[in-house]
């Protein structure tokens, strides 16, 4: 059964290749980082969240609003083929879902002022954490479903999460349809990641990201949580 439906609608993703050390301590147990072509990225994502759903029922005042979060991409130990995030922290502008994410979910959710713009080729979120951050881009390109076995299918197409928990780890499923999407040449950035998401990502202040992605989005189903069995060990004989 679904605990959440709605849809994702014009994603900005900027990606930044990081050193392991960094994300190490935010490695859910049972699981270890995912590298694409031997580097290990991080996604600032932005988009907004319409026609939130939760077990089926609409809730009001919470049908529109943005969400900014920082991830990166790990494999369950159990099959490494599967694609998967890990969630540094989420923000979004209603009080309420980090009360009911964070209780069930163990995520990490906090609640700023956020405001967002859109037109048919520019789309800009904003939220203010001390001072204001900034994520904009301009879409120029058309959009295309990835090539199979590139960045872009890398860091769009993942269908699980998994949670870091103080006594074990989470798993949830996340279902769309593979998503469109396209690079965006022209955007900005400004964000203070420090004051955002802690001192070791510094050094994101000053770095370029690899690239950045946007992705029309759609229609989105997250199932209830689970905790993640221990894989068995191997047998030596």
């Amino acid at each position: 059964m679904n605990f959440l439906s709605a849809r994702w609608e014009h994603l900005l993703l900027a990606n930044y290749v990081v050193e392991p050390e960094v994300l190490q301590p935010f490695v859910p147990q049972g699981t270890k980082i995912d590298t694409f072509d031997g580097q290990i990225y991080v996604s600032l994502v932005a988009f907004m969240f319409n026609r939130m759903r939760v077990a089926g029922i609409p809730i009001p005042f919470h049908q529109s609003f943005e969400e900014v979060n920082l991830r990166f991409y790990v494999a369950p130990n159990k099959d490494p083929s599967i694609r998967a995030v890990t969630f540094i922290k989420e923000i979004v502008p209603k009080r309420s879902i980090p009360i009911i994410s964070n209780s069930l979910f163990y995520e990490n959710y906090v609640a700023l002022p956020m405001d967002h713009s859109s037109s048919d080729n520019h789309h800009s979120y904003s939220w203010i954490d001390h001072e204001k951050n900034t994520f904009s881009g301009t879409i120029e390109a058309e959009l295309t479903i990835p090539e199979s076995n590139s960045l872009g299918e890398f860091i769009t197409e993942h269908y699980w999460a998994y949670v870091k928990t103080p006594r074990y780890t989470l798993e949830y499923e996340v279902r769309h349809p593979q998503w469109k999407c396209c690079e965006v040449k022209d955007y900005e950035i400004n964000v203070d990641f420090a004051a955002n998401y802690g001192q070791m990502f510094t050094f994101l202040n000053d770095l370029q990201p690899h690239n950045v992605l946007y992705a029309k989005g759609s229609e989105v189903s997250v199932l209830y949580p689970s905790r993640l069995k221990k894989s068995l060990s191997p047998d030596p004989h």
